[in-house]
């Protein structure tokens, strides 16, 4: 059994992306860990701004079946086939970590944006800290308090949308202890 940390984004019908995108998720994986969603600009072209949290699970898909999967789950949210790579999107799902797998196909691992991206560090820091990263050999929370004097501000969005889905994210139960320079 692998455990897996995905991130996920949307700036188009952000709310309604997200809350379907997660039930999907949940029914081809269980149950889900996540994190609180946080908003953060477009990196890399002009849209509108991005919903972006991480959630984690185990599975026993193989990475390139998890992959298509989430892919199908993507489509099946209004994604394009033919979307292409920084414009906006209804669902953007990314494996940033499977166990402890370093690879450049059939995904490139762990993903390379969990070193400089808030919007994929932060919230993977927070449901995942202890985590060693397998390349850098520090943990998520110990990268995060690198990144944060840097980062792009995040702002923690209220999640009540949410609410029909079966896993709940307790803020104060898991509220970093470490600074942070945007908001929260």
């Amino acid at each position: 059994m692998a455990r897996v940390y995905i991130g996920i984004g949307s700036n188009l019908n952000r709310e309604y992306s997200l809350a379907f995108g997660l039930e999907f998720i949940e029914q081809l994986v269980g149950s889900l860990t996540r994190s609180a969603i946080y908003r953060s600009e477009a990196v890399g072209f002009n849209g509108p701004d991005f919903y972006n949290l991480v959630a984690g699970f185990n599975t026993t898909l193989e990475l390139a079946d998890l992959g298509l999967k989430l892919r199908e789950i993507e489509y099946r949210c209004g994604r394009p086939q033919n979307a292409k790579k920084c414009s906006s999107r209804t669902l953007d799902i990314d494996i940033l970590l499977y166990d402890r797998v370093v690879c450049e196909s059939p995904y490139c691992l762990p993903r390379p944006e969990i070193c400089f991206n808030a919007f994929v560090l932060r919230p993977l820091a927070e449901i995942a800290g202890e985590f060693i990263h397998p390349q850098t050999g520090l943990s998520l929370v110990q990268m995060w308090q690198q990144l944060a004097v840097d980062a792009i501000p995040l702002t923690r969005i209220d999640d009540s949308f949410l609410t029909n889905l079966s896993n709940f994210y307790d803020y104060n139960a898991r509220h970093l202890s470490f600074p942070y320079s945007g908001a929260y």
